[in-house]
Order: structure tokens, then sequence, then C-alpha cells
């Protein structure tokens, strides 16, 4: 069996040539089946009103919505202490958060390599510099 088989789940080529890949729905395609849905609806008798710019299908009257929708609806759900089960999540936290102490760098001078150049910009040697 090929890699490719295997990868696509076990199937081989006379599986592959079957297999249908969905093509996805371009911007044309959906333009084409509305354009088909209004043609449909007019040929049933539908019509189609022109409403004028800057009209609102919202009566000016009507309260806004969101001040209607009661959002707390039911009455608020008794809460049951449980310190114990708080003491130990924060004790474990503790553990955690403590600050654990960073080993101190050595400030002692340090040696470095240096590349000494000669007067065309070649490198001609490698030296350990102890310096700042």
């Amino acid at each position: 069996m090929s890699p490719r088989a295997v990868i696509l789940g076990g199937l081989d080529n006379s599986d592959l040539e079957q297999v249908i890949l969905k093509k996805p729905v371009s911007k044309e395609d959906v333009r084409a089946e509305l354009l088909q849905e209004t043609e449909r609806f007019l040929d049933r008798g539908g019509e189609v009103e022109n409403i004028p710019r800057g009209v609102s299908g919202k009566n000016p009257g009507d309260p806004p919505l969101f001040l209607n929708r009661r959002l707390f609806i039911e009455p608020p759900a008794p809460r049951t202490p449980i310190p114990e089960v708080v003491a130990a999540i924060e004790a474990r936290r503790g553990l955690t958060m403590r600050r654990r102490p960073v080993a101190k760098r050595s400030r002692l001078p340090q040696p470095r390599r240096k590349i000494i150049y000669d007067d065309f910009g070649e490198p001609l040697r490698r030296v350990w510099v102890e310096d700042d």
C-alpha cells in the first residue's frame, strides 16, 4: 500500500477516483441562486415593494429591545461556604508563588574572544581578551 493511501485512510487509487470533493460556494454561485429564487418568487405572483431610503422596519414609538428583556429572571442560587477547600487552594498557590532565589552572575571579568583585522578589513587572528 502506498504512503498516500495510508494517509487517506487506506483508500487505493480506484477508491480515490470515486471520492468527490465538495466545491466551496463562490459569490457568483450565491448571486445566481438568489436571482433564481427571486425570479421564482415573481413568477408565482409575488410582488416587490420599493421602500424609500432611510425608512426603518421598526416603529419609532417602540421601546428599545434590550430594555424589554429581563436578564436575571431566576433567583440567585444559595452559596455553600467551604473555607477548608479555599484554604487548601490558597496554600497550594502560596507554595507555587513563593520566590525562589536566583543564582547571581559573577561580576568578575570574563575573557572574551576578539578578532584582529588588518588594514583592509580582513580578519587576521582571534585572541582572548580579559577586559570589561
